[in-house]
């Protein structure tokens, strides 16, 4: 189910650090309250990650209650993004490299190069 990302309508990354102790309750407050985003919103999936970056715990509203879904890698980590608190709103295949431990946000971008004024 998380590997692939079928049934998703959205995926949401909670970006920076969140304490994996918090239960149902506890993730979707942080939803609503710090990313002003609806918890309730049907086939979406919200994703957080704490400091040990092998778990990540996923959220999503299935229309007749909540899925608290929790995992762990045997070998390797998540290249997470910790550079913002935000909700990331991530595409099909960003989520699919980031299951993979691939990483989705440039730390760098690649800057254009001025045209050098010769021709080849």
């Amino acid at each position: 189910m998380l590997n692939d990302g079928t049934g998703f309508k959205k995926v949401y990354l909670a970006t920076g650090f969140t304490d994996l102790r918090r239960g149902i309750d506890g993730l979707a407050r942080i939803i609503r309250f710090q990313f002003q985003l609806d918890p309730y919103d049907k086939n979406t999936l919200f994703l957080f990650c704490g400091k040990r970056t092998d778990r990540i715990k996923g959220l999503i509203w299935e229309g007749d209650g909540f899925l608290l879904l929790y995992k762990r890698i045997e070998n390797g980590n998540f290249r997470w993004p910790r550079t913002q608190e935000e909700a990331l709103e991530i595409s099909t295949d960003q989520y699919r490299m980031l299951m993979q431990g691939l990483e989705i946000v440039a730390r760098h971008p690649i800057e254009e190069v001025p045209d050098p004024g010769f021709s080849l």
